[in-house]
């Protein structure tokens, strides 16, 4: 397959190349606010112009004399994406003229020897075109007065960024790729395990907390297989998003965790688990999402064996002891060469299927070794079991009375679950429906032969959470219910 042109958006800051970007790609995936220094790190998205895909690259705003954090870590980005790109659009403020630090970065362009266009920004319409003519003067010939909130003459900015390149023909269609999310507290450090995957400055680093704020897609080969990492900003409390720019951060990271395959979960190993890890690790057993947990900064840790920290693990969050869990240096890349077999590993977990064959002898088992508690002087019966989804794995078991469940017999049918079929990082879901008693019938006036309504629970680790949806059940047998 070739490769993929690739666009470059630079320019000073608060010019709205944030937003040219997110209307370009069509998605609200850059951070967009008055403030300076709001991005960082390059960010990767991709587009399509009149059915030829490319990828477009946003950028931090350059200005050497900024006292902005991270300056030189933002320029250094900015340059790396002006090496990778095709094509550069530069991106100006129409409303504030033509300023030393535009024309600063123009030359800078200008020496790179690529394609040049020139977006005169904040351009609303035809009536404000006159305060584009002073931009002629930065020396760059392709000039397209745009509106990046408007959406006006986006197209024909892209007409002169492609004019006369060729995409490539080839159609054929990627494997689809697992995406990984990389998710934790501020400054446990994600980027930098980000950075050692990708054998690259990807992302900006600093012990300061809160240094990324974007979720960063960056697409990687590794074992045979594509993958997208998702580099995350922080999660912190609630009570601790000080500013709007965390509110976004923290929005940007939840729909990270929503589209992600498998999430990684880092903690820093001198501090261990806190409330805020619990809580991350809960929230990705509810989106039914695979995990991979990362106690990272090892090798800083004296006196303390792995041991202890997977004891207070299965404790704390009874899920994450059915995850993989390693204990590594990010820095070093200690103990992470299998970090992608890994991941395929819980990707594949989530996505196994067991025989409803299999899963009734499994149910068989379970009730020989230890029968369901009487209550009432009734005992749970257990008529069938089925897999009904994947992403996450979903079984609905058929009982004669979901009440006569109690929270034991939960815990015991899932541990005996998971020491029979594993499902290593894979969050299990399981639903319980059971029919109408004739009792209950009478009682309500309803003929016994009418009665087919059924009452349907769900449980997770002893929880009752959510609905399986009729759909799912649409498939099941019911000759086995009769």
């Amino acid at each position: 397959m070739g490769r993929a042109i690739k666009l470059a958006i630079v320019g000073r800051p608060n010019v709205g190349k944030s937003a040219l970007f997110n209307r370009i790609c069509k998605k609200k995936i850059s951070i967009v606010d008055e403030a300076e220094g709001i991005t960082r790190d390059r960010l990767y998205a991709d587009a399509d112009y009149f059915g030829h895909p490319f990828e477009v690259i946003d950028t931090g705003g350059i200005n050497p004399q900024s006292d902005v954090p991270f300056q030189e870590e933002i320029r250094r980005q900015a340059e790396i994406a002006m090496i990778e790109a095709d094509v550069i659009v530069m991106v100006v403020d129409g409303t504030a003229g033509v300023t030393l630090l535009d024309e600063l970065v123009a030359r800078l362009l200008l020496r790179t020897g690529k394609r040049v266009v020139l977006a005169v920004n904040k351009i609303d319409d035809l009536g404000k075109m006159d305060l584009t003519y002073p931009f002629y003067s930065l020396g760059i010939s392709r000039l397209v007065p745009v509106s990046a909130t408007q959406n006006f003459q986006l197209a024909e900015l892209l007409e002169q960024a492609f004019e006369g390149i060729e995409f490539s023909s080839d159609d054929e269609t990627k494997e689809e790729a697992i995406r990984i999310a990389i998710v934790g507290r501020p400054n446990v450090g994600k980027s930098t395990l980000m950075n050692y995957l990708l054998q690259e400055e990807r992302c900006v680093v600093s012990p300061i907390a809160g240094t990324t704020r974007d979720s960063i897609d960056v697409e990687i080969q590794a074992e045979g297989r594509r993958f997208i990492l998702i580099d995350t900003a922080g999660i912190r409390r609630k009570r601790a998003e000080h500013e709007v720019v965390d509110k976004f951060a923290a929005i940007r990271t939840a729909r990270a965790l929503e589209r992600a395959d498998v999430c990684v979960l880092m903690i820093d190993a001198e501090r261990g688990m806190t409330t805020q890890e619990k809580r991350i690790a809960r929230e990705i057993e509810e989106l039914g999402k695979g995990c991979i947990l990362i106690f990272n900064k090892w090798d800083l840790v004296k006196g303390y064996r792995m041991e202890h920290c997977l004891k207070s693990v299965q404790i704390d969050v009874p899920f994450l002891s059915h995850c993989p869990t390693v204990f590594s240096s990010a820095i070093t890349g200690r103990r992470l060469e299998n970090f992608f077999k890994d991941v395929v590993a819980v990707h594949e977990q989530q996505n196994r299927r067991i025989t409803t064959g299999q899963l009734n002898k499994f149910i068989e088992q379970v009730v020989q070794k230890y029968h369901p508690p009487m209550i009432d002087g009734k005992r749970m019966r257990i008529y069938y079991m089925a897999q009904v989804d994947v992403q996450p794995p979903r079984f609905v078991m058929f009982v004669n009375n979901p009440t006569l469940m109690v929270d034991s017999y939960k815990k015991y049918m899932i541990n005996q679950f998971r020491d029979t079929y594993g499902f290593l990082g894979a969050p299990i879901k399981f639903f319980l429906k059971g029919r109408k008693t004739k009792e209950d019938s009478s009682e309500q006036g309803v003929p016994e032969e009418e009665n087919d309504d059924t009452e349907l629970t769900f449980f997770q680790d002893f929880s009752l959470d959510e609905e399986c949806t009729e759909e799912e059940l649409a498939a099941l047998d019911p000759s086995y219910f009769s």
